[in-house]
């Protein structure tokens, strides 16, 4: 269902042709934006609309899609008890503005999803690996991830047993 509220409007005015997509889901609007303005897009959306908490930042990976992956932020407003996601699609090569600095809570989720499904997030002020060991071969959320391969060779080379995979 396409949304033409308020919220939309503001945000179409402001970023233009930047706003891609909107629509509405359970109450929450959802708004797919352009990737190079996605940063600039979450600190109006903290700043103007008072979207002061980002609650999520995680990444959805669509494999046969030429940009395959959704960049995802779900955001709260405390001041006017609701809810926002943000998309911004992203190539596999693509580097994808990083929000950290504007809510912090962005540091480790970004880093998740770095670890998970390798997106690069530019301006990420540490950006390395958070949930898998440092030499970890390969970001297992992504679709075409063999992980019984990888978890095999990993504990072989690093526990020196075999796994019970």
């Amino acid at each position: 269902m396409a949304l033409d509220n308020d919220l939309v409007k503001r945000y179409t005015e402001k970023f233009g042709p930047a706003i891609l997509e909107a629509w509405t889901d359970r109450k929450q609007a959802i708004l797919v934006v352009g990737r190079e303005l996605l940063a600039e897009i979450a600190l109006y959306s903290r700043d103007v609309e008072k979207f002061d908490w980002l609650s999520d930042l995680t990444a959805v990976d669509w494999p046969k899609r030429e940009k395959r992956f959704d960049v995802v932020l779900n955001m709260y407003s405390f001041a006017k008890n609701e809810r926002l996601r943000i998309k911004a699609h992203a190539a596999a090569d693509e580097r994808v503005p990083s929000v950290q600095g504007i809510w912090t809570t962005a540091n480790w989720m970004e880093r998740e999803v770095f670890d998970m499904f390798g997106i690069i997030f530019e301006g990420h002020p540490g950006l390395k690996r958070i949930l898998l060991p440092d030499e970890w071969q390969g970001h297992p959320l992504r679709k075409d991830y063999d992980i019984l391969t990888q978890d095999t060779a990993w504990v072989r080379e690093n526990l020196g047993i075999e796994s019970g995979q």
